[in-house]
């Protein structure tokens, strides 16, 4: 039996229509989520980060009142 992939990173997504720009992702952790200045808005779509910032990516996901961020495990198989 082999041991199981060791995860690459996390897919992040960010439902821009649910988001309302209260920006809680970005004060939760700034080095993984970014923000328009005027509005507010996370409008950053689907992008990866380093196993390393999936904690603070779970921080921020975790942050935002509507739900408009899902985190997704990648391993080094898919």
């Amino acid at each position: 039996m082999s041991a199981p992939a060791e995860p690459r990173g996390t897919t992040v997504r960010v439902d821009g229509d649910t988001c309302q720009g209260y920006a809680l992702c970005h004060a939760m952790a700034p080095e993984v989520y970014e923000v328009e200045e005027d509005s507010g808005f996370n409008v950053m779509g689907e992008f990866t980060v380093p196993a390393a910032l999936r904690p603070a990516a779970a921080r921020g996901a975790a942050a935002c009142p509507e739900h408009a961020i899902t985190l997704l495990s990648r391993t080094e198989d898919q």
